[in-house]
């Protein structure tokens, strides 16, 4: 029953976090209902035991309680994952007429699989900066929630070779018909911005951050119902995990969960790892420089982001000793060039959080031959210099719009994070000196 409840809790948050704004509104909501302290940057903070959680670019988010006991002699439970998925991002100008159809111009943003995005029943959600009345600038969170898109596929009585050599231009072949009327997307955008926040008193559209998203809902799949169906398993499934561990984690130590923004395009800017978000944040918990790094040498960072595996049908893209098989556990992440930032030292203290805990766990590693993904891990580990693994939920479809995980891993990781943030003892691997 705990298992069936988590996922189904699981299914609503992916439901209700179309892009990233949204998730990262979906986790202040539920910290706030734990209790949490919203702080905001700008502002003078005065820190207590007790829950806190900061937001920047209101697509990142961090979460941290305060433990009892002070960080330079406890260390920190950090758990880590990233906000945003491959998408279709609209265009500053994206009207395009053609043919009596209008459609609107679209980025594509990360490294998406475009092929299953033809033939979906698409809406659009994200943010939207407008000018109100009386001259302020204000932003908006909105979801058209119902389809208002969809890119038709080139029926195959004109391509007779799409089953062997489809390939899609990204600027000709995606572009998505939204309607057969006269009006600007701008138009329709103001008046969903009118529908959802009828008490702003709107003036003009500034700019958009708004993304496509596919509106078949997260679904437990299977005739054994081995398996769970959803778009942007990659990252939300652990950004989902995280906020529930922090709001299970032992009061007496000090946790914080971190979910940045634009890791599926490197993380490069002020809300992403590659930024100063949790190094900033960190300070302002820990302003003691020698207490901070006292504290950091006793931590550690489960930095969480899917892992890929071995899909049946094509077995061959694996290393036969490293194929992840859904429902048999979390992954530990590893690879020689540092891609993941997993160390022989993290990797045995997680093996034996696991083995005290009996939960079973399981090992990736990329062929030699094939280039491997990263995370925020490496750039985290870099940036604030602490003990880092890299940990997944075995997943088929990475990147497409719908992606495929068991059932049992998702919530055998959270038990996994559960023990983290209950291990009060500080994070310590000693050395044998040879005589």
């Amino acid at each position: 029953m705990e298992q069936t409840q988590f996922n189904h809790g699981l299914l609503q948050f992916l439901k209700d976090s179309p892009t990233p704004f949204h998730a990262t509104q979906q986790i202040s909501n539920r910290l706030s209902e734990q209790g949490f302290r919203q702080l905001k940057e700008e502002d003078n903070w005065h820190l207590e035991p007790g829950g806190y959680f900061v937001t920047r670019n209101q697509s990142s988010i961090i979460g941290f309680y305060i433990g009892e006991q002070a960080p330079d002699e406890t260390g920190l439970r950090m758990i880590g994952a990233h906000t945003d998925s491959p998408c279709l991002k609209i265009k500053p100008t994206p009207d395009i007429s053609e043919h009596n159809y209008h459609q609107i111009g679209v980025e594509v943003y990360g490294g998406a699989l475009l092929n299953p995005w033809f033939d979906r029943d698409l809406s659009i959600a994200g943010r939207v900066t407008i000018e109100n009345k009386a001259g302020a600038i204000i932003n908006c969170l909105i979801d058209f929630e119902r389809p208002i898109a969809t890119i038709p596929s080139l029926a195959i009585h004109l391509d007779r070779e799409a089953n062997n050599k489809r390939k899609v231009n990204a600027q000709t072949d995606i572009p998505p018909i939204i309607n057969q009327s006269d009006d600007q997307f701008s138009s329709l955008l103001a008046a969903q911005v009118r529908c959802q926040y009828p008490s702003v008193e709107l003036l003009h559209i500034l700019s958009w951050d708004l993304s496509l998203y596919d509106t078949q809902a997260p679904a437990i799949v299977g005739h054994d119902q081995d398996f769970i169906a959803s778009a942007r398993l990659d990252n939300l499934l652990s950004c989902y995990i995280a906020c529930e561990a922090l709001q299970q984690a032992d009061s007496s130590i000090t946790s914080l969960i971190v979910c940045n923004d634009h890791e599926e395009v490197g993380s490069v800017s002020a809300a992403g790892a590659e930024g100063s978000f949790l190094k900033d944040i960190l300070q302002r918990i820990m302003p003691n420089t020698e207490k901070r790094l006292r504290a950091l040498a006793k931590s550690m960072l489960i930095s969480t982001d899917n892992a890929h595996g071995i899909h049946p049908n094509f077995s061959s893209k694996h290393d036969n000793q490293h194929g992840p098989i859904l429902n048999s556990g979390p992954v530990i992440k590893i690879n020689a060039n540092q891609r993941y930032a997993t160390s022989s030292e993290t990797m045995a203290y997680f093996l034996t959080l696991c083995h005290k805990s009996d939960i079973p766990s399981q090992k990736f590693v990329t062929r030699t031959d094939l280039a491997c993904g990263s995370t925020i891990g490496p750039i985290t580990a870099k940036t604030i210099g602490i003990k880092t693994i890299d940990l997944g939920v075995p997943t088929f479809a990475m990147h497409s719009i719908r992606e495929l995980a068991g059932v049992k891993d998702a919530y055998l990781l959270q038990q996994a994070l559960n023990a983290f943030t209950c291990d009060v003892k500080p994070i310590s691997i000693s050395s044998i000196s040879e005589p």
